[in-house]
């Protein structure tokens, strides 16, 4: 069976191997993204004299007619980024396949491990579908469900998903290779299921008037490798890695925010319901801050007062330079 590989990133590479290693499958080609254009991709196209393809628009009828001189079987999509159309989805025999790290139709749309982390779900999963003209609404060929515990995190979640998305992308390709697939229709699983949007920059920032609970799933679920929680002391930028929640601790009400003890080089904050322990953290200018540097009563996140105050200053002079 000749297949098209539309891919990037981790999550493509141990999928590919799986199906290079299988004498059944000929990867003709790749198509990278194109702003990005994987190097690991690249080195193995090179290795293996497959046709590294990076096309601006997939859609365009200059790129079909690229495409169609390889007559492949099945087109496969592994963390590509293009909006497909109708002519290049039904172009190939056997039609075009995605792999989705989200339990669908639950969990469409972007950065899906790191939305299920900050709402707290007890499960995630991984799913392989026909791509139709929406985004991830296609029917289901294969999916799994995994569950999610506390000591989960974003890295935990991504490497697990890694690899469940190489076997099952393999399994659904098997079934598809053999006619052996079953069709599951989302709106069988639920009528209407759930879209994500993309987090951008900025979107890192903690509220602190948010509950405990909230803020530990907030801080695991935009961890390393992804851009990290994000506060303010004293108007320098605090990056905080790791949590974890205090068993027992009252609730009250009082400012979020604040700084209410110190355990060894923990933080312990005020929260809009109870407390929380600030167990990884540090500052931009100082990868490794000492505890009590942090003083008990002081806040963290921005003071807008303060920063008013700061703004005013500024205004009044570049006021000064101007005259």
């Amino acid at each position: 069976m000749k297949i098209g590989y539309f891919a990037d990133g981790v999550w493509s590479h141990l999928a590919l191997e799986k199906l290079i290693k299988n004498n059944s499958f000929e990867i003709c080609f790749i198509v990278p993204r194109y702003d990005s254009q994987d190097p690991i991709l690249k080195k193995i196209s090179e290795k293996l004299s497959i046709d590294f393809l990076p096309i601006k628009n997939v859609n365009h009828s200059e790129s079909i007619d690229i495409l169609a001189q390889y007559e492949v079987d099945l087109f496969i999509s592994m963390s590509f980024d293009q909006i497909l159309k109708d002519e290049i989805i039904n172009m190939a025999p056997l039609g075009f396949i995605n792999c989705h790290a989200g339990n669908l139709p639950f969990y469409r749309g972007r950065n899906i491990l790191n939305w299920v982390l900050i709402n707290d779900e007890r499960e995630f999963g991984v799913t392989v579908h026909y791509v139709d003209i929406g985004i991830d609404t296609g029917d289901i060929i294969e999916q799994v469900v995994e569950p999610i515990t506390d000591t989960d995190d974003y890295s935990t979640l991504l490497d697990r998903a890694t690899i469940l998305c190489s076997d099952l992308l393999f399994k659904a390709v098997s079934k598809i290779y053999t006619n052996s697939v079953s069709r599951v229709k989302q709106s069988e699983k639920h009528p209407v299921g759930l879209y994500c949007g993309r987090r951008r920059d900025g979107d890192e920032w903690i509220d602190w008037s948010w509950t405990s609970r909230k803020i530990f799933n907030f801080i695991r679920g935009v961890s390393k490798p992804g851009p990290c929680a994000k506060t303010i002391y004293n108007s320098c930028q605090v990056i905080i890695e790791r949590s974890s929640m205090i068993k027992n601790a009252p609730n009250y009400i009082d400012t979020p925010g604040a700084i209410v003890g110190r355990e060894g080089k923990n933080l312990i904050v005020k929260t809009g319901d109870s407390t929380i322990k600030l167990e990884i953290f540090y500052t931009i200018n100082n990868s490794e801050p000492k505890c009590d540097k942090f003083t008990i009563g002081s806040r963290l996140g921005f003071d807008n007062i303060n920063l008013i105050m700061i703004l005013l200053s500024k205004v009044s002079k570049l006021e000064e330079k101007v005259k």
